[in-house]
């Protein structure tokens, strides 16, 4: 869908609540459809004809500073409606209160960016409001740096209204010299002054700054109704609608007569009489009036992008759709024809009882429009169907009809059977009979099986789905969340599990069915070895509710390794006001028992270091005596926010110098360069918006760490030897050159070391005799240092 702007109820609701929470001062007679309509031409609008505008900015006491920033933003959004430049738009802004001051003239600045940054630094003076003399100035001198007097001259003043001072006279001069005049009412606006300053007609040049899309929308209509800028587009029209307009005034109330003492002292003193009592109140009155307004079909009306894809409309005609992930191949996220892989597909439909007929002929039309869409006469897919119960049918023989039509014809023609949920007797059956049809068959090509079930089976099939993955079919199943935790003990990965919330949603998951049956090419690479560690940052700069997310976001990556001593083996470190490990690489073998443990890590606070967190890592997390495996590749995958990786450069650089590949995975404001000198290269760094974004970039972060699982290993690096040994790479091994040590990986202190074979032994008696000298030698250097002492002592006696 288009991205909208708050209707104006709503808005003029929101904008007020610092003064007024529950009142609107103008609202439009017109449905809510139309007003959204009205807003979204706001935002699209573009004047580009010859003029020179003028905005003329309140800076009094009695709009205040909030307000007034309140104006600046409505002249910012005008702007960008205006095609600023020296040939067409020219911008110029003046300030007043006490007296008038230009900020920037006409010609000071000539594009939008230099307008906008210029309004950006106005600063509020304060002051009385001396509306009258800032038109008598602008009369004189606002349009000094204007062209020619073909070029219209166009004033746009933002105010409240409540001049010190008759305004009429000099806006009546200033419209006679044919100076276009717009009021903007700011605040709480004096509604009848606007109308003495605005043009005629005053229903087209009086709007309203707290709707920022209305205020350019009704600008825009009455400049191309009066041909100051181009017409509007074919298919929109301007239309009128009543507007109720309020301002706040205070009035004189009768509140009845109190006894009051009147005379003097004097002739015939004081007497009591009745005496009238008045007080003052605030009340809103109300104008009724005009509000022209310009309204066009909108290109996202007719929901052009398919398959939840959202319409965003980049004018009056044209838009662009921001397609789902596998929808990327059609400007109107129409799924992409075709399969990008060769396999043999086999999709199980659940006929039994509890599945009813309805819930039948959705899993029915689901297979039909799925195949209508991936099969064309270029591809290499296999496909037969089948239905199960208490028994399996096959309603479509593996490989038996190539052609969609025939296809289609053999789908519609299928009944539901009904009976029991043997979910588990039909996946052994399919796994040994299914793919076993037609000799045509290549034999190379990956076996898929999809099953689509809402029901809970009726026998065991957990044996039944071991079976399958271990005969190499790749099993994917598709149902309803309810259904999510018996499905995931199907297909044994959470990833290969597509869930929809309700029926109407299923034909959305076409392209997620496609990207996962195609990913059966590349589960190879999870199943090689691969020692990975995740360091995550727990500083105070994430906060706790920030650390939960990753914790998920890495929860869920793991899922599509299979963990255990052979194959993947995980480690994770926390880091905050100190490193910390949580778990080391050979401490768990399932991936059960890994994500509990993932969900205790504690919250640490404090502030972080990354360079620390790495050095750690390379010390205590992937070495040898904590687990690590030599010849196997070794990843460190640090999820930052960035705030802390100033320190981080020279340890990444001794991981990667040691055979060590480091991912950093940055998240919100994370700096791209302080990334860079993490990761090494822009493909192992990933930058992710924010942390609810993470689940996105799932996908790319498993695929990259797949491409490191598959790189070639060097087994010296890192140095599988301890203690200071030296790795020697020998017929496509390696040996460990151990000093003072002993073992594979020079793991074991020598207790009684060999002397060495370089030098001459030396006989035992002499080795004692030369002891001897030594410790006489040393006796008598200690004699006579005594008896030089006791000489010294001697002298100073004498």
């Amino acid at each position: 869908m288009m991205v909208r702007a708050l209707p104006f109820q709503i808005a003029c609701t929101f904008l007020l609540t610092q003064v007024l929470s529950f009142f609107c001062l103008q609202k439009l007679d017109a449905d809510h459809e139309t007003i959204v309509k009205i807003s979204s031409a706001g935002q699209l609008m573009q004047c580009s004809a010859a003029i020179d505008l003028l905005f003329l900015l309140d800076g009094s006491y009695s709009i205040g500073k909030g307000s007034f920033e309140r104006s600046k933003h409505v002249a910012f959004k005008l702007c960008d409606a205006l095609d600023v430049n020296p040939d067409r738009v020219r911008v110029g802004v003046i300030q007043y209160s006490s007296f008038p001051k230009f900020e920037f003239y006409l010609n000071s600045y000539l594009t939008r960016e230099e307008v906008k940054e210029q309004l950006k630094r106005i600063i509020f003076r304060g002051g009385s409001t001396q509306t009258a003399l800032a038109l008598k100035y602008i009369l004189h001198k606002g349009f000094s740096g204007s062209r020619n007097s073909s070029v219209p001259r166009i004033l746009v003043i933002l105010t409240d209204g409540r001049s010190q001072g008759n305004v009429e006279q000099a806006a009546t001069q200033l419209k006679e010299n044919g100076i276009i005049v717009f009021a903007v009412g700011v605040k709480f606006p004096r509604w009848d002054e606007l109308y003495t300053l605005a043009s005629k007609p005053t229903e087209s040049h009086v709007l309203f700054a707290e709707h920022f899309d209305d205020a350019v929308n009704g600008l825009y209509s009455t400049l191309t109704s009066s041909d100051v800028c181009s017409a509007i587009p074919p298919a929109c029209k301007l239309e009128s609608h009543f507007c109720h307009r309020k301002s706040l005034e205070t009035v004189k109330e009768f509140k009845g007569n109190f006894m009051c003492w009147k005379g003097s002292k004097g002739y015939g003193g004081p007497f009591s009489t009745m005496c009238p009592y008045y007080s003052w109140k605030r009340v809103y009155k109300t104008h009724l009036a005009r509000c022209y307004r310009t309204t066009c079909p909108d290109p996202c009306d007719s929901q052009p992008c398919q398959y939840g894809g959202t319409c965003i409309a980049e004018d009056f005609e044209k838009y662009h759709c921001v397609c789902p992930t596998a929808f990327g191949g059609d400007v109107n996220c129409a799924p992409q024809q075709g399969l990008d892989c060769n396999v043999d597909l086999l999709l199980l439909i659940d006929g039994s009882s509890k599945m009813t007929h309805e819930g039948f002929l959705q899993h029915k039309t689901f297979v039909k429009q799925f195949l209508h869409t991936v099969l064309t006469a270029d591809t290499q897919v296999n496909v037969g169907v089948a239905q199960f119960s208490d028994g399996v049918q096959m309603e479509l023989p593996m490989g038996q009809h190539s052609d969609v039509s025939d296809i289609g014809k053999v789908i519609d023609s299928m009944h539901f059977k009904g009976g029991s949920t043997k979910t588990g007797k039909a996946l052994h059956y399919l796994t040994q009979i299914g793919f076993k049809t037609s000799s045509a068959l290549v034999k190379d090509h990956p076996r898929v099986l999809v099953l689509l079930s809402d029901s809970k089976a009726e026998d065991s099939v957990a044996e039944s789905a071991k079976n399958a993955r271990k005969q190499k079919v790749f099993l994917l199943a598709i149902g309803s969340q309810s259904r999510q935790s018996e499905l995931d003990g199907v297909t044994g990965n959470p990833q290969h599990t597509i869930t929809y919330s309700n029926p109407q949603s299923l034909l959305n998951k076409i392209p997620e069915l496609s990207t996962k049956i195609c990913s059966v090419g590349n589960q190879g690479c999870l199943s090689r070895p691969l020692d990975l560690v995740f360091a995550l940052d727990a500083s105070s700069g994430v906060g706790k509710d920030n650390f939960d997310k990753v914790k998920d976001y890495v929860k869920s990556v793991i899922t599509q390794f299979e963990i255990n001593r052979d194959i993947t083996q995980v480690g994770l470190v926390i880091y905050g006001s100190r490193s910390r490990t949580i778990f080391g690489l050979d401490a768990f073998d399932s991936g059960t028992n890994l994500q509990k443990a993932i969900s205790l890590v504690p919250y640490l606070g404090g502030t972080a270091s990354t360079g620390s967190v790495l050095l750690h890592i390379y010390d205590d997390v992937l070495s040898i005596r904590q687990g690590a495996r030599p010849g196997v590749n070794k990843v460190a995958v640090v999820l930052t926010d960035g705030a802390s990786t100033d320190d981080a450069a020279v340890p990444a650089q001794t991981l990667r110098n040691n055979g060590i590949t480091v991912f950093a995975i940055g998240i919100g404001d994370a700096q791209k360069e302080s990334l860079l000198k993490i990761a090494g290269f822009a493909t192992h760094m990933v930058m992710v918006p924010s942390y609810e974004d993470l689940k996105y970039f799932e996908d790319i972060v498993v695929h990259r760490l797949c491409e490191v699982a598959k790189a070639p290993i060097n087994l010296c690096k890192p140095n599988p030897c301890m203690h200071g040994g030296e790795c020697i790479m020998h017929n496509a091994s390696y040996r460990c050159e151990c000093k003072g040590w002993e073992g594979v990986h020079c793991e074991h202190r020598i207790s009684n070391p060999e002397p060495r074979g370089d030098l001459p032994r030396i006989h035992r008696k002499r080795r004692r005799r030369q002891r001897k000298l030594r410790h006489l030698n040393r006796r008598g250097k200690r004699r006579s240092r005594k008896r030089h002492g006791h000489r010294k002592n001697q002298e100073l006696l004498l």
